[in-house]
């Protein structure tokens, strides 16, 4: 089950295609199913949320921190990691680390972005082409005959 495949429950919607207040016969006549009298009956109702002037509950509510639209995740793997897990001339890209299994892809949690940081030694040459790396990563990688491409 995703979200593309949701709907609601059988019987759960009722269609809204009748028209209201046109006579007894037609099952909505008369109040057009406002029921008599009262606040909600009349034009101008209040809007949905509206609790007849009391303190509303998403008012009630304490409201805490913010979510930032623009907030990227960016992956960290260190060099230690990619050394205990490729092997001497091997190419490392967002893919292979994926297969290497040292982080998921998951639909929950998406990538937007890799950093290498240069925690720990390493002792392979490798062809490293991801999103980002930090000065001390990109020395060491450069310094054993590697590549490090920003993608």
């Amino acid at each position: 089950m995703d979200l593309s495949t949701l709907k609601p429950a059988d019987g759960s919607k009722q269609s809204d295609n009748f028209r209201r207040g046109r006579g007894h016969g037609s099952g909505n006549g008369k109040t057009a199913g406002k029921g008599h009298k009262g606040q909600k009956a009349r034009s101008g109702a209040p809007r949905p949320g509206f609790e007849g002037g009391q303190m509303p509950l998403y008012r009630r509510i304490p409201k805490r921190g913010f979510t930032n639209r623009n907030t990227k995740t960016i992956e960290a793997v260190n060099l230690s990691m990619l050394n205990d897990r490729f092997n001497d001339g091997d190419e490392v890209t967002v893919a292979s680390l994926i297969e290497a299994g040292i982080f998921s892809d998951s639909k929950s949690r998406p990538i937007d972005g890799v950093k290498i940081l240069g925690d720990g030694e390493l002792t392979k040459k490798l062809n490293v082409k991801v999103n980002a790396y930090s000065a001390s990563a990109k020395e060491k990688i450069e310094a054993l005959g590697g590549k490090a491409e920003v993608i």
